[in-house]
């Protein structure tokens, strides 16, 4: 069974991003995990200006070329500086290595601000991702829910769009994406509770269902366990642990001559 991560960071600890970068890998191994999904730097800004998100992208893309068979890149951007965001996608996706976009918590993500460069990704090919969450104690002040997802993905319906955690609250994040059919669940960061990923399954199909782990933050294992320990067929599992992923990539990856 192929294992694709959507949703992995560096390693916690290493004076480099090389050392942290093996790190991870090294833990990948022993669980079996074949190719991460990488983004963002360390440490790692809520609300980047364009010079630390660049720095934190230069980290990835730093270790892409040691590992051109186990890593992909996401370029992290924030939506409050367009043009700069922007050219920072040229600059990672159209004429580097990168597949995806990693957009997090700077801004909410129904706002236009995001429409360019959701469109500008789409040219590219890039796969999207959106963290979310519904928080009980209150989100953070830009961070997107699953229902500002489903604005988004309602503006953008003919591109694939990834519902970063599946809103955190699961329960609701698949209620909120359901009817949208470009959207895919993430399953990385909570908690591995009993039917998270059987309700996803059932209410979305299991070929819009991905399994991540949001590593070092959370482990490996535990991630894993979502998907292996669920009451679903052997068939849906390999979709959620690669082959959806591996087709949502497939056009980029071959437009850049990347092997899979």
């Amino acid at each position: 069974m192929r294992i694709w991560d959507l949703h992995t960071h560096f390693a916690s600890t290493g004076l480099t991003a090389e050392q942290r970068a093996e790190k991870l890998l090294r833990v990948a191994d022993r669980m079996g995990i074949e190719r991460l999904c990488l983004y963002m730097g360390f440490p790692w800004s809520q609300d980047p200006a364009p010079d630390k998100f660049r720095a934190e992208n230069d980290q990835v893309l730093s270790v892409l070329p040691k590992w051109p068979d186990r890593l992909l890149g996401f370029v992290y951007l924030n939506p409050k500086h367009v043009e700069e965001s922007l050219a920072e996608l040229d600059r990672c996706v159209k004429d580097g290595p990168m597949v995806g976009v990693k957009l997090w918590v700077a801004q909410h993500c129904n706002t236009p601000e995001v429409d360019r460069l959701v469109e500008r990704a789409h040219e590219l090919q890039a796969l999207v991702f959106q963290h979310t969450w519904l928080k009980v104690m209150a989100n953070y002040p830009g961070e997107s829910t699953p229902l500002d997802f489903a604005e988004l993905a309602q503006r953008h319906s003919g591109m694939p769009l990834v519902c970063g955690h599946t809103g955190g609250d699961w329960e609701q994040g698949i209620r909120a994406i359901a009817p949208l059919k470009n959207t895919f669940a993430d399953l990385a960061g909570s908690d591995p509770v009993a039917g998270y990923t059987e309700m996803a399954v059932r209410e979305l199909g299991a070929g819009r269902v991905l399994y991540g782990s949001d590593a070092s933050g959370r482990s490996f294992a535990s991630q894993l366990a979502k998907v292996h320990g669920a009451d679903i067929p052997a068939e849906a599992k390999k979709l959620i642990f690669g082959e959806n992923l591996i087709r949502l990539l497939t056009p980029i990856l071959k437009a850049k001559g990347i092997k899979f």
